[in-house]
């Protein structure tokens, strides 16, 4: 049985940590470096960094972050927010990133998996989808929920089935989905398991659940069923709910297979 992953995710602005409810009212949670190193010293399986910023000056913060923890940590590290191009990809695996993720570059610019993926292979590549449930009158005729893609931060809706995205960026080349919801975002409220069921039966990739973490049955359930690869965690551990260790007890007493 393959391990699950619990993965802590640093959303990172001018240089902080900072958290809030469905993309919006962020407070500060801390120095990414710092922050890092306890979540490794844990047991985290991986590390994901997430510039939120919109400024050439925010991403440089990021990676100069990045440089710090890699030279200290030993885990995989994810970077993402603000990768435009294969050179923006190349800034920061040099900076120590292992993989990196994309989301409105390349909602723009497709292509830009397939580039990628060509430059450094499709496990280096992550697609993350930012999506929203789609009001009523635009569901399936059969009644069946769907999800949109959104770029900007959640802020622009592109009209692009979250789902059929997925199955799209994978065929281009990426070697893994974070998937966002932005409606159980930083609620509390557990994870969008149909979300997340769906886009698991529609790609032959990981996916790791993000978004609506509140106590550690919500992130049991959603490495059970639906089966999600990995978990990722941002406010219960920036604010002391719950400890990286607590996580994987947890998870291991139901029957989900971790690595310590």
């Amino acid at each position: 049985m393959q391990a699950k992953r619990i993965i802590p995710c640093l959303d990172v602005d001018d240089g902080r940590v900072v958290k809030g409810v469905k993309f919006k009212e962020l407070g500060d949670a801390g120095d990414p470096a710092e922050l890092a190193r306890r979540y490794n010293g844990e047991g985290a399986d991986e590390l994901t960094f997430l510039d939120i910023g919109a400024s050439y000056k925010s991403r440089a913060t990021l990676l100069e972050a990045v440089r710090r923890v890699a030279k200290e940590v030993f885990i995989p590290l994810c970077v993402g927010g603000g990768i435009r191009s294969v050179e923006d990809m190349r800034d920061a695996m040099n900076a120590g990133a292992d993989k990196v993720s994309v989301c409105t570059a390349a909602l723009r610019n497709p292509q830009l998996l397939r580039d990628m993926a060509a430059a450094y292979g499709s496990q280096c590549v992550v697609l993350s989808i930012d999506a929203a449930r789609v009001t009523a009158p635009a569901a399936d005729s059969d009644g069946a929920p769907r999800w949109h893609a959104y770029s900007q931060g959640g802020r622009v809706d592109t009209g692009l089935d979250a789902v059929d995205w997925a199955i799209l960026a994978v065929k281009l080349g990426a070697g893994e989905i974070l998937l966002n919801s932005i409606d159980a975002d930083g609620t509390g409220g557990g994870y969008d398991l149909e979300l997340t069921r769906r886009v698991l039966e529609a790609v032959p990739v990981p996916v790791i659940a993000s978004g609506g973490a509140g106590n550690l049955d919500q992130i049991t359930g959603v490495l059970l069923d639906p089966g999600a690869d990995a978990a990722l965690v941002a406010s219960m551990l920036h604010f002391g709910k719950t400890t990286i260790p607590d996580i994987k007890k947890h998870a291991e007493a139901k029957g989900v297979c971790v690595r310590w």
